[in-house]
């Protein structure tokens, strides 16, 4: 199998890994910001050990600018990860899963502008497809009142922050193997989210050990294994086609949260899964 599709399958392992971490922040017996922190604070030695194991590619100076861009790669997940648990806290899992997963529209630009990435038409007809059909998936719940219109709000946010980030690990992934970038970055990312957990008043220890498996399970699933092999998928794809395919995570977190919250989801919004799987297809197609 060529290395091309051994990373698309690692991008859809991926997203269906992270399609989890709404469901894990729902069940979380702490606050928001504080399960963002055990997330990637119960992750890093794993990747330490990973990392460890792992020879060193790049020359001096390019480890000196790798670290730099890691450590913003860092910042941005922070900034992405604080924000979007407290949209799931305030909006349906659908609402802020599919607001955070706008970062498409962003992040192909951002490609355009900054590394110089191009696509055949089709790409951009296969994201507008992969949208609608996500947008499909909240029904008319955005802009709801009160909490709902904030928690939407947050969501959006958190798109721009996660189309930082993803930029940040293509750019770094020219040089830097998977398991430094997610080191130094979650190590980065670890330590901006406790004083802001610490800040906001929130429970930090979770109270029984069903609250400490899911955290524990939040950090494994979704960003040890998650994460990671989206960052691994990212060296062998272009920035704009994985973050289009990353609105995979919408389609898998809200059949979960259907499953397992009873948040129903109508026929319309099953064709809308439909059109985010084309959409993703022809994106494909569409990529150099």
């Amino acid at each position: 199998m060529k290395q091309g599709k051994w990373a698309l399958l690692a991008l859809f392992a991926g997203a269906l890994g992270i399609a989890f971490a709404p469901i894990f922040v729902r069940w979380s017996e702490v606050g928001p910001v504080a399960t963002a922190f055990w997330r990637m604070a119960l992750a890093l030695p794993l990747l330490a050990l990973w990392a460890s194991l792992q020879p060193r590619r790049a020359a001096a100076p390019e480890r000196h600018t790798g670290i730099a861009m890691a450590l913003l790669a860092g910042l941005f997940f922070a900034a992405d990860l604080a924000v979007w648990h407290w949209s799931i806290r305030l909006t349906s899992v659908a609402n802020a899963t599919f607001l955070a997963n706008l970062a498409p529209v962003a992040v192909t630009l951002g490609a355009w502008l900054l590394l110089g990435e191009r696509a055949r038409p089709v790409f951009f007809l296969g994201m507008v497809l992969a949208l609608a059909g996500a947008a499909l998936l909240v029904r008319a719940n955005v802009g709801g009142p009160g909490a709902v219109l904030l928690g939407d709000a947050l969501g959006i946010l958190t798109a721009f922050f996660y189309a930082g980030y993803q930029l940040c690990v293509k750019r770094l992934r020219d040089t830097q193997s998977t398991a430094r970038i997610m080191l130094i970055s979650g190590a980065a990312c670890t330590a901006v989210l406790l004083p802001l957990a610490l800040a906001s008043g929130e429970a930090i220890l979770p109270a029984t050990a069903t609250g400490w498996l899911v955290v524990a399970a939040l950090a494994i699933v979704c960003q040890f294994a998650g994460q990671s092999l989206i960052t691994y998928a990212v060296a062998h794809l272009s920035a704009s086609f994985s973050s289009v395919s990353l609105l995979l995570q919408p389609v898998a977190a809200a059949a979960l949260a259907w499953m397992l919250f009873g948040e129903a989801l109508a026929a319309l919004q099953w064709w809308g899964g439909a059109a985010v799987l084309l959409g993703i297809y022809l994106a494909r197609r569409g990529s150099f």
